[in-house]
């Protein structure tokens, strides 16, 4: 397969790769929870490659650079390059309404083969992958995450009053398969504060719930 060749990695199972391409919408069998393993195993290997290559930058600054390198537009311009556009499996409501461009699809998917190559092979697979698709971007210490999504801003808040990162959960998801909405809790145990959000994916559904979060603390907690 012309993917596997770009990702420089054969998989002993291919049924992980199918599945890492197939979104909610053409199969039950679809790549959601790939895509959660993904997205963790994929800031453990970004953490470690700034760990080592900008040694001398403290937690917060190594912390704002990778949300930097994570965040969707980066995966989206990613995913792009690496082909995921023409593989992509969509039902036939999502194909009808540009699904195989939708930055959130796209993003989620290149995580969702981050995680296929971390159960086919392991981790140091998978890292080897995330360092190849990062080979061509810039990384240096004054990177900022311009446009900074809520996701981001509210795990910077946290990290600068050195709290935990906030908890996300779906609650419900809501709809038909192809117009699926998921319903996603975020919560900040230290303070004891709960919010909720909706959107179009798990990932839209967390940014809204951390854009809900962000509003609370700004009225409830003092500077």
């Amino acid at each position: 397969m012309a993917l596997q060749q770009r990702l420089q990695h054969e998989f002993k199972t291919p049924a992980l790769l199918s599945q890492a391409v197939t979104h909610r919408s053409f199969s039950v069998d679809h790549n959601e929870r790939l895509e959660f393993l993904g997205d963790s195993v994929l800031s453990l290997a970004i953490s470690d490659l700034l760990y080592q290559r900008l040694s001398a930058l403290p937690e917060g600054d190594l912390s704002r650079v990778r949300a930097n390198l994570v965040k969707q537009d980066t995966l989206h311009q990613l995913s792009e390059a690496l082909g995921l556009p023409d593989v992509i499996r969509l039902g036939e409501g999502e194909m009808r309404s540009g699904g195989q461009k939708r930055p959130s699809i796209l993003a989620d998917a290149l995580e969702a083969v981050i995680g296929a190559v971390y159960l086919d092979a392991g981790f140091p697979a998978a890292q080897a992958l995330v360092h190849r698709l990062f080979k061509a971007v810039e990384i240096n210490p004054e990177m900022d995450a311009i446009g900074k999504d809520p996701k981001t801003e509210l795990q910077e808040w946290l990290q600068g009053r050195k709290m935990k990162l906030p908890l996300y959960r779906v609650v419900a998801t809501l709809g038909a398969a192809h117009k699926q909405t998921f319903d996603v809790e975020c919560e900040i145990i230290e303070l004891n504060f709960s919010e909720r959000g909706i959107g179009g994916s798990r990932r839209a559904g967390e940014q809204a719930a951390a854009a809900a979060m962000l509003q609370t603390l700004k009225a409830k907690v003092k500077p």
